[in-house]
Formats: structure tokens, C-alpha cells, sequence
């Protein structure tokens, strides 16, 4: 790139504000984390292989940082399509979020710890974010990549073997077709949560958004989203489920409350499964 092309802080910014527009962020502190943390400490050494969705991957020129300050999924591990991923997806669903200051949050996949770093600036210094991350190497290589976030915290281990305590939010970064037991009871009262529910990895699936209301969780489909597949919560038959489920857009929108109570499927069920169910039924 040539001198006349902007500082990396400046490319910084025009790439959290261009994040604002597109994304229709409203909450400045998003836009200020992503202005902030610097994806090259997270992406490895350049040149670096990016992902797009219509041409698959492929590689920047040159080692400047500043090709990384777009709209991109930078590849961790090409080979098993494990990247770093969108920013806009997460910007959005960050802002939507409303994660305060001093929040404690769980990050389910950690990858390199970009998303890691992003929502510790968001809870500041008096907040903490607990990671778990299953890939040894990984979960090895966020810690060293996080050395500047002391209120950031990687532990290496399976999402699906519960942990003690609850958290005010809960944000997985794989895609699922259960949500655990163990990840609904650990978001605090007056708690959310996000999760990935995806059927077979070609195909996609929905953001699953949960709000904790005392004993009940409120739930919400937020929109389109394909992910890398979550280790310990994912079953054929879940997977088929959820293909089935999405289907019908209009049931899909539908969906306003997660059950966990013994029932029968009927017409306000839209995903009835083992033990749980995304049901039209309003919360009292």
C-alpha cells in the first residue's frame, strides 16, 4: 500500500465506523471496541488467507495489517474452515446485546481470542469474560494473544462439560442443535444469551437470542447465520430437526418462548425436541 493509504489507527476506526453504518450500530461502545482491538495480533502473520462467500478463500498481497480492516473472516485453519469470523454479524449482534460495563460473560469458542478481546473492552475493567475453548492449540494461542485484556480469561476445555457460576451473558461462537442444560442454567436472571442452532453445515441455520426471566427464558430467531459446528452439541437427528423447522419462516418468527417443561407437541411448538422446545407461546 502506498503512504498515501491511512495509519493502521485510522484504518482502525474508518473500519469500526463503517461498521456502524452498515450494521446500524446504535451503541458507540461497540463501535469504539472494534476501533480498538487490533485483528493482526489475533490473525497470525501475514500474508493472510481471507474467506468469501461466493469465491471460498484466498490470499491479500502483501502483510499489511490495513488489509485486514474489512468486512472479512480471516482463516485460522483452512483446512477445516475455522476462521475468525465476521465482523458485522458479531458487531450487530453485540450492539443488540447491550452488554454494561462490569458485565461477566461466557464465550463458548474462543478461536484465536479477536471476540474474546472485543467483549472485554466492552465490560471494561470491572467486567470479565470467561472463554472455553476445546482446541488445545487454540486455546494455547488466545491466551498468549490476550495478554494485554487481564480481564479475559481462556480455559482449555469441552462447552459441553458444565462449569460452575453464571454469567449476565452467554455468546457461543459454534453452531449447535442442543442447547445444554448447563449453558441455559448459566445465564444469570436478567441474563441473554446467543446460540448458533444450525442443521447440516451447508445449509445454515438461525442466531437463537435468550433473555432470562426468572425461571422462564424468553426466545427469539435473529436472524440467518452458518457457523463451524460445536464439539459436544450436535446430533444427526437435531440437525435434520432444525432443517425441517426453518422451513417455515413464518413459525420461525413465530417463536417467543423456550420450554423446558414436559409436553406434548401442538400447534404453538415450532422445534420440539428432547427436553426442550421453541414454542409461539408468549411468556406471562
Amino acid at each position: 500500500m502506498s503512504d498515501l493509504q491511512p495509519s493502521l489507527e485510522v484504518a482502525r476506526r474508518w473500519f469500526a465506523e463503517g461498521l456502524r453504518t452498515a450494521c446500524h450500530l446504535t451503541d458507540d461502545r461497540v463501535v469504539d471496541a472494534f476501533a480498538a482491538v487490533p485483528r493482526e495480533t489475533f490473525a497470525g502473520a501475514g500474508p493472510w488467507r481471507l474467506f468469501h462467500f461466493v469465491d471460498g478463500y484466498w490470499s491479500t498481497q502483501d502483510a499489511d495489517p490495513r488489509r485486514l480492516y474489512h468486512n472479512v473472516l480471516i482463516a485460522l485453519d483452512e483446512s477445516r474452515g475455522l476462521n475468525i469470523g465476521e465482523p458485522a454479524l458479531w458487531a450487530r449482534h453485540f450492539d443488540r446485546l447491550g452488554i454494561p460495563d462490569g458485565a461477566r460473560v461466557l464465550q463458548l469458542g474462543a478461536g484465536s481470542g479477536y471476540y474474546t478481546a472485543i467483549l472485554a473492552k466492552l465490560v471494561g475493567p470491572t467486567g470479565r469474560v470467561d472463554a472455553i475453548e476445546i482446541d488445545g492449540p487454540l486455546a494455547e494461542l488466545a491466551q498468549r494473544n490476550l495478554a494485554a485484556w487481564p480481564n479475559a480469561h481462556v480455559r482449555l476445555g469441552d462447552a459441553s462439560q458444565p462449569v460452575d457460576g453464571h454469567w449476565d451473558a452467554v455468546v457461543a461462537f459454534a453452531g449447535a442443535t442442543t442447547p445444554h442444560g448447563w449453558w441455559l442454567e448459566a445465564v444469570a436472571d436478567g441474563g441473554r444469551m446467543l446460540l448458533p442452532m444450525t442443521a447440516e453445515r451447508r445449509r445454515g441455520g438461525f442466531m437463537l437470542r435468550l433473555d432470562r426471566y426468572g425461571d422462564s427464558l424468553s426466545a427469539r430467531s435473529v436472524g440467518w447465520v452458518a457457523f463451524y459446528p460445536c464439539a459436544g452439541a450436535r446430533s444427526p437427528e437435531d440437525a435434520e430437526a432444525i432443517g425441517q423447522a426453518i422451513a417455515d419462516p413464518v413459525g420461525q418468527q413465530a417463536v417467543r418462548s423456550l420450554r423446558r417443561d414436559p409436553h406434548q407437541p401442538d400447534e404453538t411448538c415450532w422445534l420440539h425436541r428432547d427436553g426442550w422446545c421453541l414454542s409461539k407461546r408468549e411468556l406471562h
